[in-house]
């Protein structure tokens, strides 16, 4: 009995179990044939391509082609519009496109005309900040122009006086055509502001040759109601490898009326020896050499020329060293036969005491001598040198190059004036 019960039970269990998996395959054809119904046919996935538009390329097969090198065109099955109209947007855009870079062209374009005409600085390339006006600042001094034409050796400089410090500031720019037997020497230039400066300032040129550059500038301390009065001097020294000096010319540059027009730059012409023209008196040639530790005073009379000679006497020339008002001594050279342009060569030495440069004077007079002996000698003309009390100019100058250059001889032509 108990058998049949368990054989009964296990029938029942497989049964149950048939009928359960029998169930469920049908439920699942069920649900696969009603999801076969609402699919729709899926695309290729290689879709064709009519024959008038480019080919496509896959991404898998290009792997090393850049996105810009990939022809688009759209899948047939997505086409909505014939050939022919696309080819027309094509165009428009391409026409819209090209509007599009000729108006931000223009707008570039104006951008740089405002910027070129109202600032140099800008804020985001657009907002112009400020502008410079070269009208407002000088040329820089190191781009001076060329000289004036000519064959003359000319002196580039500058003046400007400062009212409220009282100040005299002189640029030196350069030299223009130097001889040729100057290039390869060393250019020196000593500046004094006459009458009352008695120590030279000196620039070095920066560069040898024909137009030598220094780019210097002084600074002298003068009241406003001296400055008109006083006198710019400037000698130009050409110094040799064995330092032997040789004075290349002057310029002399009156201040009075100069001062109009601050920092303008000047030319002036140096005045040689060979280019000064005799004066109405004629000129006469003088070397100044003074020792202090010998207290000596050496002095050459060495030429005359463009001399107004009223006989055939001959010429002789008197040289007198004088303190304040008192003559110490006279010496006469002897007498020369010549023409209006002879060679004198008088030598002579003074006894002078360092304390008394700034009190003496040399005073010098050309003679002819009268006939009857008895009749004084006829003046030809008279030259004074010596400090600021006896002497202004070229005659000053020569007097204060002979102090500042100690145990050096100074050679300087002078013009002869008439006796008073």
């Amino acid at each position: 009995m108990a058998g049949q019960e368990l054989l009964l039970s296990v029938g029942l269990s497989v049964a149950l179990l048939s009928v359960l998996l029998l169930v469920s395959v049908l439920c699942c054809l069920c649900r696969r044939k009603k999801a076969q119904s609402q699919y729709q046919e899926l695309l290729s996935t290689v879709p064709s391509v009519p024959a008038c538009s480019a080919p496509v390329v896959l991404v898998s097969q290009g792997s090393g082609t850049m996105p810009s090198e990939i022809p688009f065109t759209l899948p047939p099955g997505l086409t909505t519009r014939d050939h022919g109209e696309l080819q027309n947007n094509k165009a428009e855009e391409k026409e819209e496109k090209e509007e599009k870079e000729e108006e931000v062209k223009v707008k570039v374009e104006a951008q740089r005309d405002v910027l070129a005409h109202r600032g140099s600085l800008s804020v985001r390339s657009w907002y112009p900040v400020g502008t410079l006006l070269a009208g407002l600042y000088s040329v820089p001094l190191n781009e001076v122009v060329a000289p004036p034409p000519g064959m003359a050796t000319r002196l580039c400089f500058s003046v400007e006086y400062r009212h409220t410090s009282e100040q005299l500031v002189v640029s030196l720019l350069r030299l223009g055509n130097l001889p040729p037997r100057f290039h390869g020497n060393v250019t020196l230039i000593e500046l004094r502001l006459l009458p009352d400066d008695r120590r030279p300032r000196q620039a070095k040129a920066r560069c040898t040759g024909p137009d030598p550059e220094f780019n210097d500038c002084f600074v002298f301390q003068v009241s406003g109601v001296c400055v008109s009065q006083s006198t710019l001097s400037v000698c130009v020294l050409s110094v040799k490898h064995d330092g032997k000096r040789h004075a290349v010319g002057r310029v002399l540059f009156p201040l009075e009326g100069e001062l109009g027009q601050a920092g303008r730059v000047l030319w002036r012409d140096l005045e040689t020896e060979e280019d000064t023209q005799c004066s109405e008196l004629g000129d006469v040639q003088i070397s100044l050499c003074y020792s202090s530790s010998l207290q000596r005073l050496s002095v050459v009379v060495l030429k005359a020329r463009g001399l107004q000679l009223c006989t055939d006497a001959g010429v002789c020339v008197q040289v007198s060293l004088q303190i304040h008002t008192q003559v110490v001594k006279i010496k006469r050279s002897g007498v020369v036969n010549g023409e209006s342009d002879l060679s004198l060569n008088h030598r002579t030495t003074f006894k002078l005491r360092p304390q008394h440069l700034d009190e003496a004077c040399l005073r010098f007079e050309l003679q002819q001598p009268d006939p009857i002996r008895s009749e004084p000698p006829v003046q030809l003309g008279v030259l004074v040198l010596g400090p600021f009390m006896y002497a202004r100019g070229l005659q000053l100058q020569h007097w204060m190059d002979m102090v500042n250059t100690a145990q050096e001889p100074v050679k300087l032509w002078h013009k002869l004036s008439r006796a008073t």
